[in-house]
């Protein structure tokens, strides 16, 4: 029979890994995406004149009609607002559940968060730091344009942070 303490540490590991990887991807998406973009030589089909034009030329062009563009969303707009608010719920809580455990004697699995684990100030530093980069990455992708990952982004964290503290929650 496994020892509960290895289950766990092998549970904490993979949800840690599972995080790194869809930062991954995000990464790779994002860049991926940045590399497509419209030449400015395909939006003007026509030969370049460079002599005089004349008023009959002119008018006798027909304008293209381009579709309207999607008007642009403001960064704090409430889906933004709601999902950033249960960000920091979540890592609030998971914080306390994280907190409690150490000091009942319990260990941190999170080779990054054990780092800070030595205090309650670095816990919460560490947890502080985590809203502030999900909040951080979603606004880099808002400004390059990314708006769907700019969404997935918290949404990836609030899982991640559900599961870790539902499963600290389970098993204590």
């Amino acid at each position: 029979m496994t020892h509960p303490q290895f289950m766990r540490i092998g549970c904490l590991s993979a949800m840690f890994w599972l995080k790194v990887r869809g930062l991954i991807v995000l990464t790779l998406l994002s860049g991926a995406a940045l590399a497509q973009a419209v030449s400015v030589a395909k939006l003007n089909d026509g030969p370049l004149n460079t002599g005089t034009v004349s008023l009959a030329a002119v008018t006798a062009a027909p304008v293209p009609v381009l579709p309207e563009a999607p008007s642009p969303h403001k960064f704090w707009d409430n889906e933004n607002r709601a999902l950033f608010a249960t960000v920091a719920v979540l890592s609030a809580a998971d914080f306390a559940v994280t907190r409690s455990i150490l000091q009942n004697g319990g260990k941190e699995l999170n080779p990054v968060t054990r780092l800070f684990s030595g205090s309650t100030a670095g816990l919460a530093v560490n947890f502080a730091g985590e809203s502030a980069g999900i909040i951080g990455l979603s606004y880099l992708f808002h400004k390059t344009r990314h708006h769907q990952l700019e969404r997935i982004t918290p949404m990836l964290n609030i899982g991640a942070s559900s599961f870790a503290v539902a499963y600290d929650l389970s098993h204590r």
